[in-house]
């Protein structure tokens, strides 16, 4: 279990870098006119967003895994709910990917200052699902 919990806990770090850096290059994206900028933003972020779509996709697995191992821990509430923060998190991440392409595409109508912040919304949600775990309350 320890085993399974060290290796959620590295892919979530993972994912955690992708979520917040991903939006942040958002900000920059819209700042950007000139085509070689554009350009380098689309590839940065494409990049940005396999890898920390590999790091969630793992952290999911290995949190899965624990309950698994462990299946009496979704009596707990602050699981329970734990669990739906992450599916937020997850429903955050397929709209970071919805708006990299209209970013890509040249459709986003979004403005820099909605993306700084959409930037907040993984903090929120961090620290909510980090609280749950350790405090358990």
């Amino acid at each position: 279990m320890l085993w399974l919990k060290a290796l959620h806990i590295v892919f979530v770090v993972t994912w955690f870098a992708g979520l917040f850096y991903l939006p942040r290059l958002f900000v920059y994206h819209c700042e950007t006119t000139d085509a070689p900028g554009l350009a380098r933003f689309a590839v940065m972020e494409r990049r940005l967003f396999a890898l920390m779509s590999l790091g969630g996709a793992l952290a999911v697995a290995f949190g899965l895994a624990m309950v698994i191992v462990a299946p009496a821990f979704l009596e707990f509430t602050w699981l329970r709910v734990k669990l739906v923060l992450v599916a937020a998190l997850i429903a955050y991440h397929l709209w970071c990917y919805a708006l990299m392409r209209s970013l890509i595409e040249g459709r986003n109508r979004r403005s820099q200052r909605w993306f700084r912040v959409f930037n907040e919304v993984p903090g929120v949600l961090l620290i909510a699902i980090v609280v749950l775990a350790v405090v358990r309350p």
